[in-house]
């Protein structure tokens, strides 16, 4: 845009009255290329690249409805309905404080299911959602606070998570979980 511009200021400036010498062009030039360039600045210089991104509401209450959809399973006891929120790929990558990294669906699931093998284990699962923002119409990232209600604990934390669209469907491609205990 720039270019075009500084092209334009220079074949204006060819058909301009003669009386306008070369210093005079260039001082035009550069006082309209400088302007431009600031206002640019001035829009542009406080936002992240994130922030350019649309925050279509309806995807966003997507991403949510998959996280209360996955809550829900996990408080009736079915870690393979939780699961389903998971992108069940070997790319798939679990992180935690406590564990080594899980790399791939089966073998996160596993782990939930070695750590959670009972429903009394898997005990009452609240979360709260502290900020979701899309990265790009496919992608979005999201961190938060969860929470388990057991009987003889209740263990929390807070989680990261990298969330991509497939198809029509919201997945978890990267969890980063860690406890407060």
């Amino acid at each position: 845009m720039k270019n075009i511009f500084i092209l334009f200021i220079i074949i204006l400036s060819s058909c301009m009255n003669s009386s306008y010498n070369k210093e005079t062009t260039n001082e035009i030039t550069e006082e309209y290329t400088s302007s431009i360039e600031e206002s640019l600045e001035c829009k542009f210089e406080n936002l992240s690249p994130i922030e350019l991104i649309k925050q279509d509401s309806n995807e966003i209450e997507s991403i949510k409805k998959m996280l209360y959809t996955q809550q829900e399973c996990w408080n009736n006891g079915d870690i393979y309905g939780f699961m389903e929120g998971y992108w069940n790929s070997e790319e798939l990558i679990f992180t935690s404080a406590e564990h080594m990294p899980a790399y791939g669906w089966q073998n996160t699931l596993e782990r939930y299911k070695n750590s959670y093998p009972t429903k009394e284990s898997m005990g009452e699962f609240k979360f709260d959602i502290y900020n979701v923002k899309l990265t790009s119409k496919r992608t979005a990232i999201l961190n938060g606070k969860w929470e388990l209600t057991r009987v003889n604990d209740n263990p929390k934390g807070e989680f990261w998570l990298d969330i991509e669209k497939f198809d029509n469907n919201w997945l978890i491609v990267k969890d980063s979980t860690t406890s407060l205990n």
